[in-house]
């Protein structure tokens, strides 16, 4: 879906003031669920969430803290995934030579370039694949408000960009659930990027004394772009820093297109935008998520980012702490 313009605005918008007993409902029994007492899995769980629907660097971070718990720590980490848009329950192992993201979503396909990852509906049972496998630690990309699966260490994503937009749940805003039922079930955030938006949102966390870990979205071979014409278009949560990412490279956007987050790419999608490539002499461009729903035959270049920590040591010593001591996140 696209998020609506009136969750950026305040919160006495019309349309929010219109939905918020909607979206009292909705949040409340969201954190009644969240509150229910998960069961313990098999080896550590480390929950790579967000407070909001949509996007906000989860796969980007979830990447990142298994090269830390892999190359720094010692552990032999799988992913773990609900399969968001793929039509397999599992559990199953994902296999990027056989599975398209129709099969099991798209962050899972691209997380499974970098360790074993499972897909599965039922979390505690994905847990067990995993450690079945030979995991000793889970990365589970989303599931904050899922309480099957008790979490070692909750870390929460925000797009400092965002923030939690009207602070509203949904429908009324971007919220899964109240922000204030919500920090119980959180050990720390993980603020990506720069925004005042995003900064409110690290105040919070530090005035209740969770460790807030600062990280930026670091693009490869940023020179490759520079005085480039490109078409851009992409389906995630937002389409417009994707964009403003290219333009910011030096990169000449001639064109852009959004589409839907997770959308489905079907044949003829992209034929507009490659009528204007070809006459403007640009190539399309898009991100790695797009690029693995796309059907046989199209293609298109890909704009690759990693997330950098500004104090990679606090965040080890975060992690280490969370898997070998007490004060564990619920």
């Amino acid at each position: 879906m696209r998020p609506p313009d009136f969750w950026t605005r305040a919160p006495a918008h019309p349309l929010a003031r219109l939905l918020a007993p909607v979206g009292a409902l909705y949040g409340g029994l969201t954190a009644r669920r969240m509150d229910r007492p998960g069961t313990a899995g098999p080896c550590p769980v480390l929950c790579i969430g967000n407070f909001t629907l949509g996007g906000a660097g989860k796969t980007p971070t979830a990447l990142a803290l298994a090269a830390i718990l892999r190359d720094d720590l010692g552990r032999r980490p799988a992913f773990l995934s609900r399969g968001y848009g793929g039509r397999l329950a599992g559990p199953v192992a994902v296999d990027p030579a056989s599975h398209g993201a129709l099969d099991v979503g798209d962050e899972p396909l691209l997380l499974a370039r970098s360790a074993f990852t499972v897909v599965a509906r039922d979390r505690l049972a994905g847990a067990r694949l995993c450690a079945d496998r030979g995991a000793d630690a889970i990365v589970m990309d989303d599931g904050l408000q899922n309480p099957s699966l008790r979490k070692t260490l909750s870390l929460a994503v925000v797009d400092a960009g965002a923030g939690i937009g009207n602070g509203l749940p949904f429908p009324a805003g971007p919220l899964r659930a109240p922000l204030a039922r919500q920090w119980r079930h959180v050990g720390g955030v993980v603020l990506v990027g720069e925004g005042e938006a995003g900064e409110r949102v690290g105040r919070a966390a530090r005035e209740r004394g969770l460790p807030l870990h600062r990280g930026r979205l670091v693009p490869e071979a940023p020179e490759r772009w520079q005085d480039r014409p490109v078409v851009a278009f992409a389906g995630i949560g937002r389409p417009q820093k994707f964009f403003d990412t290219l333009a910011g490279l030096g990169a000449r956007v001639v064109a852009t297109e959004s589409f839907p987050d997770h959308h489905p790419y079907r044949a003829g999608d992209l034929d507009g935008l490659r009528a204007i490539a070809a006459r403007e002499g640009a190539r399309l461009v898009t991100t790695e998520k797009d690029a693995v729903r796309l059907p046989a035959g199209e293609s298109a270049e890909v704009l690759r980012v990693a997330l950098a920590f500004a104090d990679p040591a606090a965040l080890r010593r975060h992690l280490a702490e969370a898997l070998t001591g007490p004060g564990r996140s619920p």
